[in-house]
């Protein structure tokens, strides 16, 4: 079947999978049906913001859309559903980084729409795991596969949807017409009454540093792989034994373990690593020099919940939001996010192990209440209140575990740094610590808070990412016997790359006076998706022709239902955006059940706003 084929005939891309699950085929249009004024949309991309965004739209076009027919066109090079990242066609060794159950992508009554509810199946129930399972990225791609051909499935009779496996390379067109996308290899354009900017996770040209870097790599005969999504990368050029420094130690640079190890025919046994030989040897070191917490490994016990959100909800935003100087995110809003976390904590804490707290907890609740955010007093009131530090929330201190630190050497370092890796794993597997659980829970609320205020700039979500979406625990575990093995080496926190002298040299002020070597350097993180470096022709192009952008280089939308904007600050009437790529971007294109997701929200809006003005032009 061509890749233009309808997909209500097959539901199929170009490429269809062995074995896949099919949705049972629908009718095509039949006599009467869609002409060349038939209504149409145009969605750039096709992963799982383009499939939540259908999802929506179909559960919203029978009260929202009077036409007979409709025209809905997919434009991404990658299949349907799971998009580029989570395509099937990936290593069997590449895992989803959150519990089975924790992935959702179907609403439920906690989501605040104006559309209906329509439930379905999280990724355990539809693949019949336990809820507490890591599965493959190739499962999750399944999943999502299945979840656009069902949303496809329940369009009302003569919609139709269109998977065009191209790039898209522009958009044209009066505000006050149709647009016209255009696609790579294809000499006419693709025409829509709206176009939805939905490409997901984006490439990135290098930015200064890392063209330098890869300059001096070529005169100098080094290996240098800039930022980059690693299941796509190049890892052949790191050969066995090669010293390779890894700057970067979150998601990006477990992939990169696993591969550089499993990957190449090492396996492991229990807790040691049994080497195949094919391995280079990985120095890894970043800003923190330690690897993101450890997924918890447990769940809520039915206890009491903290009521979120308390101190950081819809009334504070509005009140950061009218302020007429604008906020400042260290200044107005990271004091109520402390205290917002806080909250959960301590809530925790008094209701699940009253034995550790030394007040009650009406005198505590109290008086928290009436502290304001950050100040000595609240810090005052938590020291006499909580007796053991370790049952302190210190936020800072989570973000720089290894502030002041120091060893005298690189194997002192690897001592500690195994020592702390199995100590977080140790608490995020062990209920009595279970205030972390609430802290995750009010991490989830402050987010679906914050996007309100737009791009509030890269550090919140990198501190997010920190504390609630790391690595599966047999990740880390494995890490350790790794570096038991000698095949992973610590090199600290403040890393300093420098190309000096033919090589790459780094150095950390954990290990002060200390530097390693090598000639291969890569950088384990992903591409920033700013409008000004971004990789997709389309979003360039819309930026050069003068789209608003963020300070941190977002595009902006309007909040209320994502038409872009431009420098003016006036949305378009015809365009607009979902994702990453833009200043309402969510915690992730699916959520976890029951959280009120801020992405199904906006894909409602959007889905709404765009069916609204399609059935005028049906009219």
């Amino acid at each position: 079947m061509p890749p233009d084929a309808p997909a209500r005939d097959a539901l199929a891309d170009p490429d269809p999978d062995p074995g896949r699950r099919q949705t049972p085929r629908r009718p095509a249009p039949t006599a009467g049906g869609p002409t060349a004024a038939t209504p149409s949309l145009v969605i750039v991309g096709a992963g799982p913001r383009a499939t939540g965004l259908l999802e929506r739209i179909a559960a919203n076009a029978p009260a929202l859309y009077g036409g007979a027919h409709l025209d809905i066109h997919l434009v991404d090079p990658h299949p349907p559903g799971s998009g580029r990242i989570w395509r099937e066609r990936q290593s069997p060794l590449l895992w989803m980084n959150s519990h089975a159950q924790d992935v959702t992508l179907f609403t439920d009554d906690t989501v605040e729409v104006a559309g209906p509810v329509r439930p379905g199946p999280a990724l355990h129930e539809w693949a019949g795991v336990d809820g507490q399972t890591f599965l493959g990225r190739r499962t999750q791609g399944a999943y999502l596969r299945w979840v656009y051909e069902r949303s496809v499935a329940a369009l009302p009779p003569g919609v139709t949807v269109r998977h065009h496996a191209c790039r898209a390379l522009r958009v044209t067109g009066p505000r006050t017409g149709r647009q016209l996308v255009w696609l790579e290899g294809r000499p006419e354009p693709l025409p829509g009454d709206l176009v939805v900017l939905a490409q997901g996770h984006l490439d990135a040209e290098p930015d200064g540093e890392q063209r330098h870097l890869s300059r001096y790599a070529a005169r100098h005969g080094l290996v240098h792989l800039p930022p980059d999504f690693t299941a796509d990368s190049d890892l052949s050029v790191l050969g066995a034994g090669q010293k390779v420094l890894v700057r970067g130690f979150g998601l990006a640079f477990v992939d990169l373990m696993v591969l550089l190890t499993e990957g190449r025919g090492g396996r492991h046994e229990g807790d040691t690593y049994v080497p195949s030989g094919r391995e280079p040897i990985l120095y890894v070191g970043s800003r923190r020099g330690v690897p993101y917490h450890a997924k918890l490994g447990y769940t809520w016990d039915g206890g009491e919940r903290p009521p979120l959100p308390r101190y950081l909800g819809p009334a504070e935003i509005d009140e950061l939001l009218a302020r007429p100087g604008g906020f400042d995110f260290g200044r107005d809003v990271w004091p109520l996010v402390e205290k917002e976390l806080g909250f959960a904590h301590y809530h925790r804490l008094f209701t699940a192990h009253p034995e550790r707290t030394a007040v009650a907890r009406r005198d505590f609740d109290e008086k928290y209440a009436a502290c304001p955010p950050g100040s000595p007093e609240l810090h005052a009131l938590i020291a006499s209140a909580v007796p053991d530090p370790a049952d302190r929330l210190d936020l800072a201190a989570l973000d720089r575990p290894l502030d002041g630190v120091r060893h005298s050497s690189y194997a002192g370092l690897q001592e500690g740094l195994r020592a702390y890796v199995a100590a977080d794993l140790a608490r995020r597997h062990d209920p009595a610590h279970s205030p972390d659980l609430a802290v995750f829970l009010a991490l989830l609320s402050v987010y679906g808070q914050l996007v309100r205020l737009g791009d509030v700039g890269p550090w919140w979500h990198g501190y997010f990412s920190y504390l609630a979406s790391g690595p599966p625990g047999p990740r880390l575990r494995q890490l350790l016997a790794l570096s038991r093995a000698g095949i992973v080496r610590f090199l600290g926190a403040d890393l300093r790359v420098e190309a000096r002298a033919g090589v790459f040299r780094a150095t950390s002020p954990t290990v002060p006076g200390r530097h390693v070597e090598a000639r291969a350097l890569v950088e384990a993180r992903l591409p920033q998706p700013t409008l000004v470096r971004t990789r997709d022709p389309l979003l360039r192009a819309l930026h050069a022709e003068g789209v608003a952008e963020t300070p941190a280089g977002l595009l902006a939308v309007d909040p209320a239902d994502g038409r872009v904007r431009d420098r003016a600050g006036v949305p378009h009437p015809r365009r607009f955006a979902l994702g990453p790529h833009t200043d309402a971007r969510g915690a992730g294109a699916f959520t976890r059940p029951r959280t009120n997701s801020p992405s199904f929200r906006q894909n409602d809006a959007t889905a709404r706003a765009v069916l609204t003005f399609l059935d005028g032009v049906a009219r």
